[in-house]
């Protein structure tokens, strides 16, 4: 990634530092809150950096056939976000914590079922060799970090679910549909590239 598609990767190793350094606090937990989850947001520093993504496998039930980052539910043996971030990860797709330098969050998502997720910001040196865990995941793939900050760049649409009028983010890519609350955390992470 160069010249006015955004910054080159060691220019962008530092501007991921100091957004993942960013204060991010956990969210409080009662019963509002409950529902709270973690995924981690893995970005492969290639020359050209990309963020790595799943496509859910068809036959589950909540989000079938839908691009998400690797992550899930916070269980109460979980010690944090990023420890619950990284066992999902591990499970998902085979990713060992040890091969990923956590470096810190992005602000929370609330998504539209009520779940508080914490976005977990983590580096990986290539090669990476995901390992899908097909009860899970059908795919996974690496979307180039410039898509977040170049043309055509992410936009809104609008439809009308369960009777309300709802916006959300879509990213563009030439395979998958990505939209909704993943989408919605690669805008986060595209601004703060873009404004730090």
């Amino acid at each position: 990634m160069s010249g006015t598609a955004g910054p080159g990767a060691p220019d962008l190793l530092a501007l991921l530092r100091r957004a993942g350094a960013r204060d991010h606090p956990d969210e409080p937990t009662d019963e509002a809150t409950s529902l709270r989850a973690a995924v981690l947001v893995p970005i492969v520093l290639h020359p050209a950096p990309s963020v790595v993504l799943t496509l859910r496998a068809h036959h589950l039930s909540r989000h079938p056939g839908q691009v998400s980052f690797p992550g899930g539910r916070i269980d109460p043996q979980d010690a944090s976000p990023e420890a619950a971030a990284l066992r999902e990860a591990e499970e998902e797709v085979g990713l060992s914590a040890s091969t990923v330098e956590v470096i810190g969050r992005l602000p929370t998502h609330v998504t539209g079922t009520g779940y508080r997720v914490t976005p977990v910001l983590g580096l990986l040196t290539p090669p990476v060799a995901p390992k899908p865990d097909p009860r899970e995941v059908a795919e996974v793939f690496e979307l180039p970090l410039a898509a977040l900050t170049g043309p055509p760049g992410p936009y809104e649409e609008e439809a009308v679910f369960r009777g309300r009028l709802r916006r959300y983010w879509v990213v563009p890519h030439e395979r998958h549909r990505i939209w909704g609350a993943t989408a919605a955390m690669l805008v986060a992470l595209g601004r703060l590239i873009r404004e730090d």
